[in-house]
């Protein structure tokens, strides 16, 4: 039965162990552009949006249309903070939504002085498990560049499954064409109907 996402009440936040997870506000671009301006070097090799720092207004732009999608349903950023210090320490989200077969995609990124300390991790565990319980998701997918290994290991850890690797299936930042990484949990396999 086909689903109107607009209909769907679901919780803007959710927490897992040490992070607050969000839906964006209004107002969250200053943090966003300075954990941005922190994390550019590291951002610049794998995302395309961040090959030139952005203004703090063009960071606040951004949240609200961002904003906007969560609440049409049409992409589902998610800010990251610590429930400790309310610290910005990345975005993930749950974006290429196909709502007719409950198809979503995690994305991540973390600031460079949080890196290595399971923030990521943590963040998609959680995220996976919003998607199933409040989404009824069917399929988690997490994608990268096959070349970017500690966001690979990320899908690794959770016990997504490597399903292949596309090659030659997009240009990276550099130019060059990439090989993508595919990594997805299903219902009935990786996860229970309930989630559980």
């Amino acid at each position: 039965m086909a689903v109107n996402p607009l209909m769907l009440d679901l919780p803007e936040s959710f927490e897992s162990r040490r992070l607050l997870i969000r839906a964006p506000l209004w107002g969250d671009g200053a943090k966003v552009n300075e954990a941005v301006a922190e994390s550019i070097d590291r951002l610049q090799l794998w995302m395309p949006w961040a090959q030139a720092l952005p203004a703090v207004e063009e960071s606040e732009a951004d949240i609200r249309r961002a904003r906007i999608q969560f609440l049409e349903r049409k992409d589902m950023r998610l800010q990251l903070l610590s429930k400790e210090t309310g610290m910005l320490v990345g975005c993930s989200g749950l974006h290429r939504i196909d709502w007719d077969s409950r198809k979503f995609e995690i994305g991540y990124w973390v600031r460079t002085s949080c890196e290595g300390q399971g923030f990521i991790t943590e963040a998609a565990e959680a995220i996976t498990n919003f998607a199933v319980r409040e989404l009824q998701a069917s399929r988690v997918e997490i994608r990268c560049d096959s070349r970017n290994t500690r966001s690979a290991r990320v899908a690794e850890r959770l016990g997504f499954t490597l399903e292949g690797i596309l090659r030659n299936d997009a240009r990276a930042v550099d130019g060059s064409l990439r090989d993508t990484m595919v990594f997805a949990k299903v219902r009935g396999v990786e996860f229970s109907p309930e989630g559980d």
